[in-house]
C-alpha cells in the first residue's frame, strides 16, 4: 500500500493536502515539501508527549483565580558571558526554554561550551549532543581551553533516554544539540520533520516548566529550509535567539527575536577567534574598523538594536547603467524600502538617479531595519552621485518621508550620546525634535527639515 503523504511550509509549518507554490498562511514562495504522513503507533506505554496532559488530569489540578496566583521576581542567573547575558535581558531565567538558531557550522556549540565552562562551576550541566560523540565533545572543548569540570555529556538522540537520563541527574541546565538529531519513537516520522522537531521541543518544554530546568535548545537552518527550521518553534519557547554572520567574516552576532523576559532585538556580538567565540564590548567600534576616509558614497549613522546603540557604516555605489532597466541590489538594507529613497532623492532632491545602477551595503553584516538610517542612506547615495565624500566626522540620524521630509526619531538624545562617544563632531537631525535635546559637549548638530536642505548645507 502505497504511503500517505503531506505537504507542510518550511517557515511557518503549516500543513496542506496538497502542493502549492505559496504558502496561504505566511505567503511565502517556494516553501512548500512534501513528507510522509506521522501515524502514532500502538504502544502500551503512554507517550512522552501524551504523559503530562494525563497526569494533570489524573492529579485533579483545578483552575485558580488570578488574585490566588502566587508571583515572585524570576531567578536569573548569570551565563558567564555578558553579551549572551545582555540578549538574555540580563541573564537567563530558571524554568525558561532557550532556541538558539542558526545555520550549521556559525558557532552555535561553541557558544554553548563556552557558557558550560562557567555554569559547571555553580550547577549542575548536562549537555546532550545528537551530532557527535562524547569524546569529541572533550577533543573540541580542550581546543578551546574549557575544562568543564562537573560538566556531564550525554550522545543520544532517542527523547525518552534523554528525560531519563535528566529525571536521574536532575540538572540545573539542559543544552540539547540539536534539536533536530532529537526523536521520539512513539511517531514513526524521521527525525528533523516537523512534527518529531515539534513533539520533543514540547516534551523539553515541560521539562523546563514542570521541574525548573533551564534548557537550551540548538535549532539548525538552512537557506533552502529542507529541514524544520526554529520558525515552527517560535511561539513555543520562552526566548529565541538567532546566530548571524558571514562564515566567512571572524564576527557573530547574536539577536533575541523573540523574548518573553526581556527586551526584543537585542543583540550581543562576538568575535570567533582560534580559542573559540570572543565577546565584542564595543560593537561601534568593530563595525567603523577599516572606515575608509575622504571616499564618496559612505556616511555612519545610530541604530537602536534592543536598548543598546550601535554605530553603523552604510555604503552606496551609483554608476550610469548599460541596461534598458537600471540594476538595485541592496545587502543589510530593506530593498523596498532603498527604492523609495531613491525615488525620494530623484523627485525631492534634484537628484537624477533612474539612469544610474545603485548597489547599496550595510557594513559588518549587521540589517538595518528601523527607518533612523533613512538620512544616512540619503546622503551616502547622493554622495556617490555626485562622487564628493562627506566629512569624515559627520553622522546622520533621521527618518526620510514621501515628502523629502525628516522626521525625529525615538531616543535621539541616547543616539548622540553614542555617536559623541565614537569620536564623531557633527551630526545632521531633523529641525522638529520631540522632547527637550541636549547636544553633548563637543557635538555640532545640524538642524534641517527636508533633505534638499541636507544636500545644499553638506554637499
Amino acid at each position: 500500500m502505497k504511503a500517505k503523504t503531506l505537504f507542510y511550509c518550511t517557515e511557518c509549518g503549516n500543513e496542506l493536502p496538497k502542493w502549492a507554490g505559496q504558502c496561504p498562511v505566511c505567503r511565502a514562495w517556494n516553501t512548500i515539501v512534501e513528507r510522509p504522513a506521522e501515524s502514532k503507533k500502538k504502544a502500551s506505554g503512554v507517550s512522552i508527549a501524551a504523559g503530562p496532559k494525563s497526569r494533570i488530569i489524573s492529579g485533579g489540578h483545578m483552575p485558580h483565580r488570578m488574585d490566588e496566583v502566587e508571583t515572585t521576581q524570576e531567578l536569573r542567573f548569570q551565563t558567564g558571558m555578558a553579551e549572551l547575558d545582555r540578549v538574555l535581558g540580563g541573564g537567563a531565567v530558571k524554568g525558561s526554554l532557550v532556541l538558539v538558531g542558526g545555520a550549521p557550522g556559525i558557532g552555535k556549540s561553541t557558544l554553548m561550551l563556552h557558557i558550560c565552562d562557567h555554569l559547571c562551576r555553580t550547577s549542575h550541566v548536562l549537555y546532550v549532543s545528537g551530532e557527535e560523540s562524547e569524546r569529541q565533545i572533550k577533543l573540541r572543548a580542550e581546543r578551546l581551553h574549557i575544562k568543564g569540570d562537573g560538566l556531564y555529556l550525554l550522545s543520544e538522540t532517542n527523547l525518552e533516554d534523554v528525560v531519563e537520563a535528566v529525571d536521574t541527574l536532575k540538572p540545573d541546565v539542559l543544552i540539547v544539540d540539536s534539536i533536530q538529531t532529537l526523536y521520539n519513537g512513539d511517531l514513526t516520522a524521521v527525525p528533523g520533520s516537523i512534527g518529531q522537531v515539534k513533539d520533543c521541543t514540547m516534551a523539553l518544554m515541560q521539562l523546563a516548566k514542570g521541574q525548573g530546568i533551564t534548557v537550551f535548545v540548538i535549532g539548525h537552518v538552512n537557506k533552502e529550509g529542507s529541514i524544520a527550521g526554529p520558525k515552527v518553534l517560535e511561539h513555543m519557547v520562552d526566548c529565541v535567539l538567532y546566530f548571524e554572520g558571514e562564515q566567512q567574516l571572524s564576527y557573530r552576532i547574536l539577536r533575541a527575536a523573540k523574548n518573553r523576559f526581556g527586551a526584543t532585538n537585542e543583540i550581543g556580538v562576538f568575535e570567533m577567534a582560534d580559542d573559540g567565540l570572543a565577546e565584542v564590548p564595543n560593537p561601534s567600534e568593530m563595525l567603523l574598523e577599516g572606515r575608509p576616509q575622504d571616499a564618496p558614497g559612505t556616511c555612519v549613522t545610530c541604530v537602536m538594536e534592543g536598548v543598546r546603540p550601535v554605530l553603523a557604516e552604510v555604503q552606496a555605489l551609483l554608476t550610469p547603467t548599460s541596461f534598458n532597466v537600471p540594476r538595485r541590489t541592496s545587502n543589510g538594507f530593506d530593498f523596498n524600502r532603498a527604492m523609495l529613497l531613491l525615488a525620494v532623492l530623484e523627485k525631492r532632491g534634484g537628484l537624477m538617479v533612474s539612469t544610474c545602477d545603485a548597489y547599496i551595503n550595510v557594513i559588518g553584516g549587521l540589517s538595518l531595519d528601523e527607518p533612523g538610517a533613512d538620512l544616512a542612506m540619503i546622503m551616502a547615495l547622493a554622495s556617490s552621485f555626485r562622487d564628493k565624500p562627506l566629512p569624515n566626522d559627520l553622522a546622520a540620524i533621521g527618518e526620510v518621508g514621501l515628502t523629502g521630509e525628516l522626521r525625529s526619531v525615538n531616543v535621539l538624545g541616547q543616539r548622540l550620546s553614542e555617536v559623541r562617544r565614537m569620536g564623531f563632531t557633527k551630526c545632521i537631525i531633523p529641525a522638529r525634535n520631540s522632547g527637550k535635546l541636549n547636544a553633548p559637549d563637543g557635538l555640532q548638530l545640524i538642524r534641517v527639515k527636508n533633505i534638499r536642505e541636507a544636500l545644499a548645507t553638506i554637499l
